[in-house]
């Protein structure tokens, strides 16, 4: 047999084994994420639901891209908009209880969604008004800057859990019962108006930069983990890792450590991580003979990694940026060498644990080749080449996603196997709708947290105690409690 027909050969026992592993435990995993990640609970629709859906996810994405090549609208527009396809995604897709869920959509749906829509695009409709008022803001305004607030907790909810969502309600009691508080926490307390128009109708609150940072590149670099996903630069990293480290001892458990690496590069989610990979390594690992906690560690420690690994780290890294206003390259130089080291401290964990346990790798006949895999799908890798360059000559990280998605779509074209069609892109646009909602809401609740330590002064008076604490010297305020 010819080494390249060995190698396909190779590589096509080896996705046959995963595809097998992946059918087996396809159900299995699904209900598994049902219980740890909320937004694994969201409905299936079928039918005139499921396009509505669908046209609505486009037309997110195709509004985030349009304003970033042509120029973003002023931050409480774009940010309510933002927010508004949320809130219509989040009640359309999302049930009032997660293990209730239907595959269709009643009339009542329809109008929670309908004036969710309206509550979420408030500020855009009210624009003019709103910025003239001064804040001589009318009764109406107050009334549906409170609606807005509990439309976000509660599509929070739905969709992220509830610890962030019990943080922020707390926040909102501290707000208001501030007189009642201890300490260097007390503060006079705010009223419920002052409260809700902070909160919704300022820059301060949920429209803040948390949800700036959401509607602006974080978005477009979620829409360029799905158009990843689209071209299968997944399945590279997942045949790179096996060509590399999978016939090495213990094999699966080290490709599942170079995997989560590679991914981390375009991802910045654990989640996403985990069950891109875990679903095909953890069984593996299982069948060579590690046992079931180990691989699932490894899995799990590996794939938190891509939180932290450039140059497209978790939410945090962008909102980082903004807030201490630096370049977001500047964070994704920092984080280089602690993400290098991380995951080579969880590569060595996993060699002694396979050595100790003589555990062997898979035999090279049943893994592709690294040059075959580089010749055919190779040319993957120029989005995340794109997305560095463009970081490096100085653009901002917004027009470095929207140039990492338009050479993903070129780049993809190259080759029969990796090119997108229309409704391939179409496609893409709408998972990436889907994947933003958890962040879009997750960082307007923050908003609400940010929103209250500014109005009440907390987030000073903490800062002054920790100096007071460690005596007026910089360095101990680090090891404060």
């Amino acid at each position: 047999m010819k080494e390249s027909e060995k190698d396909k050969a190779g590589s096509g026992m080896l996705t046959t084994r995963m595809e097998g592993v992946e059918a087996v435990s396809k159900e299995e995993i699904e209900e598994i994420l049902k219980k740890i990640d909320k937004e694994a609970s969201a409905r299936k629709l079928a039918g005139f639901h499921r396009w509505i859906v669908y046209v609505i996810g486009v037309g997110w994405s195709v509004f985030q891209v349009y304003t970033a090549a042509f120029g973003l609208l002023p931050a409480q527009l774009q940010r309510s908009v933002h927010l508004a396809f949320a809130f219509v995604l989040t009640f359309m897709l999302f049930p009032f209880r997660s293990f209730k869920s239907s595959d269709r959509l009643n009339w009542f749906n329809y109008l929670l969604t309908a004036f969710a829509a309206y509550v979420g695009l408030y500020m855009a409709f009210n624009y003019t008004r709103i910025m003239e008022a001064g804040g001589d803001y009318a009764d109406v305004d107050y009334v549906f800057a409170g609606f807005g607030i509990l439309l976000t907790l509660e599509a929070t909810r739905r969709v992220v859990g509830l610890p962030i969502v019990c943080i922020s309600v707390f926040f909102l009691i501290y707000a208001y019962f501030g007189a009642y508080f201890p300490g260097f926490m007390e503060h006079r307390g705010y009223s419920l108006q002052r409260i809700a128009s902070h909160m919704y109708l300022t820059t301060e609150g949920i429209l803040g930069i948390p949800l700036g940072v959401a509607a602006t590149f974080i978005y477009l670099f979620i829409l360029f983990g799905s158009f990843r996903e689209k071209t299968g630069l997944g399945q590279l990293f997942i045949d790179i890792s096996n060509a590399v480290a999978g016939w090495a001892s213990g094999g699966p458990a080290k490709m599942a450590v170079i995997t989560s690496a590679l991914e981390g590069t375009v991802s910045g989610s654990s989640v996403a991580n985990t069950v891109e990979s875990g679903s095909l390594t953890i069984p593996m690992m299982k069948r060579l003979g590690y046992r079931p906690e180990f691989a699932a560690a490894v899995e799990a420690s590996a794939s938190t990694g891509g939180q932290i690994m450039p140059p497209i780290m978790g939410a945090a890294a962008f909102i980082m940026a903004e807030f201490l206003n630096i370049p977001y390259l500047d964070i994704a130089k920092a984080a280089a060498i602690p993400a290098c080291l991380y995951f080579f401290g969880v590569f060595m964990e996993v060699h002694f644990e396979a050595k100790r346990c003589k555990l062997r790798g898979l035999s090279r006949d049943e893994l592709p080749r690294f040059g075959t895999v580089m010749r055919e799908r190779g040319h993957l890798f120029f989005p995340l080449f794109a997305i560095v360059a463009f970081l490096g000559m100085g653009f901002t990280p917004l027009y470095a996603a929207l140039m990492g998605l338009v050479v993903c779509i070129f780049a993809g074209a190259l080759r029969k196997s990796t090119r997108m069609s229309f409704r391939e892109i179409a496609d893409a646009f709408e998972l990436g709708a889907r994947n933003a909602i958890g962040v879009a809401l997750a960082c307007a609740s923050a908003g609400i947290i940010i929103g209250v330590i500014t109005l009440t002064g907390l987030g000073l008076k903490m800062a002054n105690g920790l100096v007071e604490l460690a005596g007026g010297y910089l360095l101990p305020t680090l090891f404060s409690p």
